[in-house]
């Protein structure tokens, strides 16, 4: 018989008032409230609860907090990804988000989500998979939703509300987030019309 972790993790239904889970967000809503405590001086302090909250990728995280997740483990990080303020990461499934991504202010990534039953909403809920490859730019106020892929590359539009996945080397925008174009490699500063 699985737990509600594996089941959670799984992609399947589970009680989210699960005890072992419930223990388990406590202990990374407590680690996010001490990073969000910390002064920008204390750089080795945020270092040490970065690499106790996240899965993978504590050791280079560039964060700017307040940051806030569920359970933090489930979240997997290439090299030196960048957190700017503000953001939120819902891991009841696992974010994997590759080397050198850009997330900015806001942004939101979801894998959280419950069924359309009212009835059964009232016990259970499920997730799905987050994944964003590398050199990726996501702009302020974002949402990504869950069980959504992003391409290597890729650049998302401020304010977008990605619901589908998004292919490598493309700029995709707008509610829902749509692909505006392909992205050709530019210069530093060039625009490409």
């Amino acid at each position: 018989m699985l737990t509600e972790r594996e089941k959670m993790l799984a992609g399947e239904l589970y009680d989210p008032l699960d005890k072992a889970l419930s223990l388990e967000r406590i202990r990374a809503r407590d680690l996010c409230q001490a990073l969000n405590a910390t002064a920008e001086s204390e750089s080795d302090r945020r270092r040490q609860i970065l690499l106790e909250l996240f899965g993978r990728g504590g050791d280079s995280v560039w964060m700017q907090p307040p940051f806030y997740c569920d359970y933090g483990t489930n979240i997997r990080l290439g090299r030196r990804v960048f957190f700017n303020f503000n953001c939120v990461v819902l891991d009841v499934c696992q974010v994997t988000i590759g080397d050198f991504t850009l997330l900015g202010p806001a942004v939101q990534i979801y894998t959280a989500t419950h069924p359309l039953d009212h009835e059964l909403r009232r016990t259970q809920e499920f997730g799905q998979p987050v994944e964003i490859g590398a050199d990726v730019w996501i702009g302020g106020a974002a949402v990504i939703c869950p069980g959504v892929s992003i391409g290597s590359r890729s650049v998302i539009g401020a304010g977008s509300v990605v619901t589908r996945n998004v292919p490598a080397g493309v700029f995709a925008a707008g509610n829902p987030c749509r692909v505006i174009r392909s992205l050709e490699v530019l210069e530093f500063g060039s625009r490409s019309e």
